[in-house]
C-alpha cells in the first residue's frame, strides 16, 4: 500500500510538473499552436515508447537476471557437488553396474569440445546404472550423508533451486537415501529385502547425480577454468584422481 501511494504521489508530481512548464512557455511565448503540436507529436510518439520499454528493455532486463539467477544456481549445485556430490559419487562409482564399462565417458579433460560434451549426455540419456548395496560400504555413505544432512535441508531450502527441477529431484534422492541409512541401526546384517530397497533408492541417486555432474563440469569449463581443473584432477570416477600435478 505504502509503495502505491508513493507511485501514486510520483506521478501525480510529474503532471504538475509538466503542467508547469507548458504553461512558462506559454507565458514566454505566447504560443499555444507549437504547444499543441509538440504536445501532438509527444502523444503520437508515446506507444513507440511503451513498445521500446516493454518489448526491448525489459526483455533485456529479464535477460540478464535470468543469467544471474542461473549463476547464483550453478554456485549452489557446486557447493553441493564440493561438500557431498563428489564423495557420494566416489563412494558409488566403483559398484555401479554399467560405470566401469563406460568409464570414458566419464574421461572429462580440458581438452573437451561441445560435441564431446553432447555426446556423453546422449550416451548417460540411454544409460541407466544400477547399484548392488551389497558391494558397498553403507556405514562409510551413511556417515559422509548424515554429517551433511543440515547442510541438505538449507540446499532445499534455497528457493533458486526452483528454476532447476532435475537438481531439486536429486536433492530429495539423496536426503531419502540419508534417511533410509541412518533409520537403520545395522548396516552389515541386513535382511535381503533391505538390500534390493536400498539399491533402488542408490541407483536413483546416483543416476541423477551424474547427469548434474556433467552439466556442472560444463558450466565449470565454460565459465570458471581454474575451477575446472581441480574438478578434472579431482574426477571422483578416476580411482587415481590427485588435486597434485604429477
Amino acid at each position: 500500500m505504502k509503495r502505491r501511494n508513493w507511485y501514486l504521489l510520483l506521478g501525480v508530481a510529474f503532471v504538475v510538473l509538466s503542467a508547469t512548464l507548458y504553461l512558462i512557455h506559454y507565458a514566454v511565448f505566447r504560443d499555444p499552436h507549437h504547444i499543441f503540436i509538440y504536445m501532438l507529436g509527444d502523444i503520437a510518439f508515446l506507444p513507440l515508447e511503451v513498445l521500446f520499454v516493454t518489448l526491448i528493455v525489459a526483455g533485456l532486463l529479464d535477460e540478464r537476471d535470468k543469467r544471474v539467477t542461473l549463476e547464483k544456481m550453478n554456485m549452489v549445485i557446486g557447493a553441493f557437488f564440493s561438500e557431498v556430490g563428489t564423495g557420494l559419487l566416489r563412494s558409488i562409482c566403483t559398484v555401479a553396474r554399467g560405470s566401469e564399462e563406460r568409464k570414458e565417458l566419464f574421461s572429462i579433460s580440458g581438452k573437451w569440445t561441445d560435441s564431446d560434451y553432447k555426446r556423453m549426455s546422449e550416451a548417460l540419456g540411454a544409460q541407466e546404472f544400477s547399484v548392488e548395496s551389497r558391494q558397498l560400504d553403507l556405514e562409510r555413505v551413511r556417515s559422509l550423508l548424515v554429517a551433511k544432512r543440515d547442510f541438505m535441508v538449507r540446499l532445499l531450502e534455497n528457493p533458486l533451486l526452483l528454476e532447476r527441477e532435475t537438481f531439486t529431484d536429486l536433492l530429495w534422492a539423496v536426503f531419502h537415501l540419508a534417511e533410509e541409512l541412518d533409520s537403520r541401526a545395522d548396516l552389515s546384517g541386513l535382511s535381503d529385502a533391505d538390500y534390493a530397497h536400498l539399491s533402488g533408492d542408490l541407483g536413483r541417486a546416483y543416476n541423477l547425480i551424474v547427469r548434474e555432474w556433467l552439466l556442472y563440469m560444463r558450466h565449470l569449463e565454460k565459465s570458471y577454468p581454474y575451477l575446472f581443473s581441480l574438478a578434472v584432477r579431482l574426477n571422483p570416477f578416476n580411482p587415481d584422481a590427485c588435486a597434485e600435478f604429477g
